[in-house]
């Protein structure tokens, strides 16, 4: 049986859905860049930048669970149409406040709070809604697809946005931003309706349990998430706050930025070619070639000069990609559908609570045991964290599901 073609893989329903999440993408791109640029304009105060992005995590990662319980309870369509006007709602609120020159740290921070809280609801919802939408088969090139959507947009948008904020003001780009949530929710309005769920009697909090019982019961599912979270630990910190310091030191301040676009080259790359490569056993085809996700680190500990620091980083970027769309193409494929949004959300908690771990970690410990160290010795953590899955046989022996139902 043949796999579907890119053409009828972009025909309704799917098409519609991956138009909205590529309008939605290139318009949430340009907030890191457009936010920080307006609220530091407006202020003048970089703790004021600081209190606006710590407002927009905590409820995100505080309500994630529930989140995750609504996506299995409640139509995924309705809830994505909703978080996104939602979100179009409050980033409009902060554009009107900095457009108007009514700035107000507190507004702004409520704003932000409110638009993470409703971010705590969007990842559930769009994990789960895929296996809806695109044949069971062709899970993994609906997730390329997605995949490269997003890795484009994180190329453009910033510029974009850094162009927007010279010429017009980031409120501008934080207007479009919000025009592209409402957009997005338009269209994604038009997806059909899946069969509801049967009601029950018992409440969300029971739902988070449950959805906590199942998470722990399937042995790779667990696993691997553990996995991620230890990666994210040694990984994002370290590599945020370490990369740019020990690149400049060694290779000029330029160095960092060359570094960062061929990493973004390599995300986008192997984002495209996983359309075609489809792995039979994607969590251990995933993690023997995600290990090359630690190179980037190592080559910062061992002070590696520009080039192989380039050349580490674009390689990285290409195992990064590839776990990353076999693992969500691996719990699309097998987790149980009216569980899907909860088990993920538990997923997506562990992973996003290890980021501002190793963040707040890796200048301490810097400072402590040296930079270099550090680098080397989270490299190594990241090689172990990425294969030590492998161990287990439910992990290894997890075969994809390579025909499209009929």
């Amino acid at each position: 049986m043949r796999s579907t073609g890119l053409r009828s893989l972009l025909a309704p329903p799917f098409g519609g859905f991956f138009l909205g999440r590529l309008i939605s993408l290139l318009g949430s791109s340009m907030i890191p860049v457009a936010l920080a640029l307006a609220v530091l304009n407006a202020s003048g105060r970089p703790t004021d930048l600081g209190i606006v992005l710590a407002g927009q995590i905590i409820p995100q990662l505080a309500l994630l669970l529930i989140g995750g319980a609504v996506g299995d309870r409640f139509s995924r369509r309705t809830v994505l149409v909703v978080v996104n006007l939602g979100s179009g709602l409050t980033q409009g609120g902060v554009a009107a406040l900095l457009l108007t020159g009514h700035y107000s740290l507190p507004l702004v921070a409520a704003l932000s709070a409110a638009n993470g809280a409703v971010g705590a609801f969007t990842s559930p919802a769009l994990r789960g809604v895929v296996p809806e939408l695109v044949a069971t088969g062709d899970l993994q090139r609906a997730n390329s697809l997605l995949a490269a959507t997003q890795n484009a947009a994180g190329i453009l948008g910033p510029t974009v946005a850094g162009l927007l904020v010279v010429g017009v003001g980031g409120g501008w780009a934080i207007a479009l931003d919000a025009l592209s949530f409402v957009i997005a929710a338009l269209l994604f309005a038009r997806l059909p309706m899946a069969a509801p769920v049967p009601p029950g009697v018992q409440g969300l909090l029971a739902d988070i349990g449950q959805g906590w019982r199942a998470f722990r019961a399937i042995p790779w599912v667990f696993t691997m998430a553990l996995s991620f979270c230890a990666l994210n630990l040694v990984n994002v910190g370290p590599w945020q706050i370490l990369g740019p310091v020990l690149t400049t030191e060694h290779n000029g301040e330029a160095a960092w930025g060359i570094v960062l676009s061929f990493r973004a080259a390599g995300l986008l790359i192997m984002s495209v070619l996983m359309y075609r490569l489809i792995l039979r056993y994607p969590l251990r085809g995933g993690n023997l070639i995600g290990v090359l996700g630690a190179l980037p680190l190592l080559a910062l500990g061992f002070g590696a000069s520009a080039p192989w620091l380039v050349a580490c980083a674009f390689v990285g970027a290409l195992g990064l990609t590839v776990a990353g769309i076999a693992w969500d193409t691996s719990l699309q494929q097998h987790v149980p559908r009216d569980m899907l949004s909860r088990i993920t959300s538990f997923d997506d908690l562990l992973s996003y609570a290890a980021i501002p771990a190793g963040q707040l970690l890796a200048g301490p410990a810097a400072s402590q045991f040296g930079g270099r160290n550090v680098a080397l010795y989270c490299g190594i953590g990241y090689a172990l964290a990425t294969l030590a899955p492998l161990a287990a046989r439910p992990v290894r022996d997890l075969r994809s599901v390579t025909e499209p139902a009929v």
